[in-house]
């Protein structure tokens, strides 16, 4: 019976320490995180109250973030100046 508890024990060893190194991670990526990361983020970031802020996604609870130019950046046409 004890040595299967050891051996249970060293199989759960093991097993955090895979884990801590996956949450540690490799440092940032590049790119754009995959969908299941960012929903994984957003939930956290639900949980916790001290991180309202992070809450809006461009302003607005839920309202996905707007992509290409905003309204009236266009370059406007040059007028003729009159002198």
């Amino acid at each position: 019976m004890l040595a299967e508890l050891r051996l249970e024990r060293e199989q759960l060893e093991e097993a955090i320490l895979t884990l801590e190194r996956l949450a540690r991670g490799r440092g940032r990526r590049r790119g754009r995180p995959p969908g299941w990361l960012k929903d994984a983020a957003n939930a956290t970031s639900l949980l916790s109250e001290d991180d309202s802020e992070e809450l809006t996604v461009n302003g607005h609870l839920g309202e996905p973030k707007r992509r290409g130019r905003p309204p009236g950046s266009k370059t406007k046409p040059a007028v003729a100046l009159e002198a």
